[in-house]
């Protein structure tokens, strides 16, 4: 216990500047598409007194988002920093409970969870309870007892939706006929983005949505829903797509269209998750907004273990990242520079 102590202090002192928004992970142009099995990869061999992990995220390619938030973690739990780390991928709920499973049978000493749905989670890590399987949650809430894991890093979906959506409402439009592209059914990010939006549509005469699909998360899912709206001849205004993946396919079909989108033109197009590119369309007045989504919490989580490992309590049950959108009317250079990922 104690080599493992002092290797997670010596860990914390490295890594110490990798939390909050600054820090420039590599982006993706477009989603890849999704993968539907569950990939396992062993970040380093088991040794000495490394302290065991399973990591179940979405699939690393799914966005610009996911990419830096996968690299994150890889960069803080490998043996360097005294980890043994596996990590298993899937966006399929049903698989990433399989998974769960396996690190437990596996006997790590943390589960580390990104769901892929909020629901099913109650028996698993019932399981991992007894099993002194300690569960930490990051990126996603889940529907689960809180005392079946150790504490939640996450973002706010509701209040990135709420902030959207007011940011939106500010807009003054005379109607507002939305394009709803929605992410992965049932995620905690599709269902915070899309309840604001709901909510106000139900409240607003003046609001409509005149289509509402899931494109789940993907660039090319999203130029089509958007296309065959023009193709309907339905009117609209805004594109409001849950992620920037889904939102650069949208303009894609707007341009194919001809339809003038960003500031001062026909559609206003707002998107998630502040990748660098995204932010520059912004800085280029060619979007009109984006929300942020931290993905840059492996330090938090590791500030936790460290915690547990000396024999602490975490008394801060649920971490909520610190977040902001941006409005293509008021973004600098130094916010792409500071907030892109």
């Amino acid at each position: 216990m104690k080599k493992r102590v002092l290797a997670m202090i010596m860990a914390s002192a490295m890594v110490l500047g990798l939390a909050g928004c600054g820090g420039s992970a590599g982006s993706t142009e477009s989603a890849a598409p999704a993968q539907t099995e569950t990939k396992t990869e062993e970040a380093a061999p088991a040794g000495g007194d490394l302290i065991k992990v399973g990591i179940i995220n979405n699939d690393p390619n799914e966005s610009g988002y996911r990419t830096a938030n996968d690299k994150d973690l890889k960069a803080m739990f490998n043996e360097a920093n005294g980890f043994d780390a596996k990590f298993a991928y899937s966006m399929k709920n049903d698989e990433q409970i399989s998974a769960a499973q396996g690190f437990i049978t596996d006997g790590v000493d943390y589960l580390l969870l990104s769901a892929a749905d909020t629901a099913g989670w109650d028996s698993v890590l019932q399981d991992a309870q007894k099993n002194g399987v300690k569960v930490i949650l990051f990126d996603r809430t889940i529907d689960a007892d809180p005392s079946l894991y150790e504490a939640s890093i996450v973002s706010d979906m509701a209040k990135e939706g709420q902030t959207a959506v007011d940011w939106l409402a500010g807009q003054n439009l005379s109607e507002y006929n939305v394009i709803h592209i929605q992410g992965h059914m049932g995620s905690a990010a599709q269902q915070g983005r899309s309840g604001a939006l709901d909510a106000k549509v139900a409240a607003e005469a003046n609001w409509n949505i005149v289509a509402q699909q899931t494109a789940d998360w993907n660039a090319e899912n999203a130029q089509q829903i958007v296309q065959s709206v023009i193709d309907a001849k339905t009117p609209f205004n805004v594109i409001y797509a849950e992620n920037d993946d889904m939102a650069k396919g949208a303009v894609a079909a707007l341009d194919a269209a001809g339809i003038s989108h960003g500031v001062g033109k026909d559609v206003v197009v707002m998107g998630f998750d502040c990748n660098k590119w995204a932010l520059e369309e912004l800085l280029k007045q060619n979007w009109n907004y984006d929300g942020q989504c931290n993905p840059f919490q492996a330090s938090y989580i590791s500030d936790i273990i460290k915690t547990l490992e000396g024999g602490g309590s975490i008394s801060e049950k649920t971490i909520i990242m610190d977040e902001k959108g941006f409005d293509a009317s008021t973004i600098t250079q130094e916010d792409v520079d500071n907030y892109g990922i």
